[in-house]
């Protein structure tokens, strides 16, 4: 069994540590079994590409590069927060808890 994370695709998270500490975007991919997730506009790596059939020019591609999950932290109402479990309704949810309040 997979372990529970803390965030979610789509979730809007801000990077506490590392080189791209203290940007925000959207996560994108998250990758389960290496931990790491991809965040839009965060950890801008360069990849160089042959030419190809494709692409007869070749270059220098820049793309988004993972970051490990806990270097990430949800965002709630523009404040990056705890994430905390508990059943509503017979459903367990996430919440905030710095404010409390359920995260969608």
């Amino acid at each position: 069994m997979q372990k529970k994370l803390h965030i979610k695709i789509g979730d809007t998270v801000k990077v506490i540590s590392g080189e791209s500490k203290g940007r925000e975007g959207k996560v994108a991919t998250i990758d389960r079994e290496k931990m790491r997730a991809t965040v839009e506009g965060v950890n801008m790596v360069k990849k160089h590409n042959k030419p190809s059939a494709t692409n007869p020019q070749g270059g220098i591609e820049e793309k988004e590069g993972s970051i490990h999950i806990s270097n990430l932290m949800v965002m709630s109402n523009g404040v990056a927060t705890r994430i905390g479990r508990k059943e509503e309704k017979g459903k367990l949810v996430r919440y905030s808890k710095k404010s409390g309040e359920v995260i969608k």
